[in-house]
């Protein structure tokens, strides 16, 4: 079947039509990789030969579209290696890892017990689950201990919840995640922890180990307007700016309103947030409406509204705001809809980190985040800091 052939199967039939496709793209995949490794491409004579194909073994791949057949070349010199079934598959088996995991310690949501069926996986044994954790685990360790580059100029954090297990509980926990924006505009995933809250200490927990790892300078810090972050940037960032996301900040303003002013006062404050006088001007007369709480807000959060105005102006839209993150959160939400709740801590971890290795290897392979030179990425002229507030 031709290409072509597959597009249309697609196009009239999405789910198997996605299973060619993927098995295709892998397949073509493994083709180039063969190439490289043999040093001629297929049918080809040169002098940089290194070794002869051998034809294909068959090999099968589980993912959420079903388990797929691909064709694995061999050479006949050298063993063929390909980053296919590692890459691809990392998520996949942490996903199917956390639903046997949660069936076998009794997180049995009808969710749940349906997609165990469905992986007809039902008779596995907890040894199985235990291997695959642990190799897992060591990827993620690795991953998450690795070493990081000195100076981030752009550091944004956020928190998303889940539902994991806690005896005989199902609680909401916090997952923290930390990205960056590093000196040649690339984007970085840099740390995720599970936390039971968000406070002051468990953000000082995961900035420090960032300092361990090599961080030592950060410019701008990103995040909503919680308290904890604050500070505990103040603590171990002394000198760098932190930037209100001025999406958090409208949210924040309206949760303090009634909903009839919702549109009114949105629209206001989108047109106030490149002015620190005009939003002034707004919460004195917000005050004077009957809306203090609303003013109150604010007067809180006007010191870190408008830091990221003494960085270089094409970088304004992307650093005032959490959106990076935002759309990290998401597809973390969307990629473990399958679960409903974790069995607990690590089995959360184990999932989201591979989700997270993923979209960082899309990153550090991709455009850049911020597209100029890499010396124009960071100002030496900070933004207000810390320590004059």
């Amino acid at each position: 079947m031709d290409l072509r052939d597959i597009i249309l199967n697609y196009l009239s039939d999405n789910e198997t039509g996605m299973q060619q496709l993927i098995t295709w793209f892998l397949n073509d995949v493994m083709n180039e990789e063969v190439a490289q490794q043999a040093g001629v491409p297929r049918y080809a004579r040169s002098s940089t030969r290194r070794a002869h194909r051998n034809g294909y073994r068959p090999r099968t791949l589980k993912t959420r579209f079903g388990e797929l057949s691909l064709q694995k070349p061999q050479l006949r010199e050298i063993p063929f290696e390909t980053k296919v079934f590692e890459r691809y598959s990392r998520t996949e088996k942490a996903l199917v890892n956390a639903i046997i995991e949660s069936y076998l310690q009794g997180v049995s949501t009808r969710n749940v017990k349906n997609v165990i069926s469905h992986l007809g996986v039902n008779q596995v044994s907890a040894s199985y689950v235990s291997k695959v954790a642990h190799e897992l685990d060591d990827k993620i360790i690795e991953f998450m201990e690795r070493l990081i580059d000195p100076h981030i100029p752009y550091l944004f954090v956020d928190a998303t919840y889940f539902k994991v297990r806690d005896g005989v509980r199902y609680i909401n926990k916090a997952l923290l995640v930390v990205a960056g924006v590093r000196t040649d505009g690339h984007r970085e995933i840099l740390a995720a922890v599970v936390a039971d809250a968000e406070h002051e200490l468990s953000w000082e927990g995961i900035f420090s180990d960032l300092k361990e790892r090599g961080l030592n300078k950060v410019d701008l810090i990103v995040s909503d307007g919680h308290a904890g972050i604050q500070a505990a940037a103040q603590t171990m960032f002394p000198g760098s700016s932190w930037q209100m996301c001025h999406v958090h900040f409208i949210r924040a303003v309206l949760r303090k309103v009634p909903r009839k002013y919702h549109k009114e006062i949105a629209e206001t404050l989108k047109d106030c947030l490149s002015d620190s006088h005009r939003l002034q001007e707004f919460a004195v007369q917000l005050d004077e409406r009957g809306l203090s709480r609303a003013a109150d807000t604010i007067h809180r959060f006007n010191h870190g509204l408008m830091n990221y105005r003494s960085f270089p102006p094409e970088f304004w839209k992307k650093i005032r705001t959490t959106n990076l993150l935002e759309r990290v959160n998401k597809e973390l939400k969307r990629r473990s809809r399958k679960i409903g709740a974790f069995p607990n801590d690590a089995s959360l971890l184990r999932l989201a980190g591979s989700i997270l290795i993923d979209i960082n290897e899309e990153w550090i392979t991709g455009n850049r985040y911020l597209s100029v030179k890499s010396e124009m990425i960071s100002l030496d002229t900070a933004a207000t800091d810390f320590t004059a507030l």
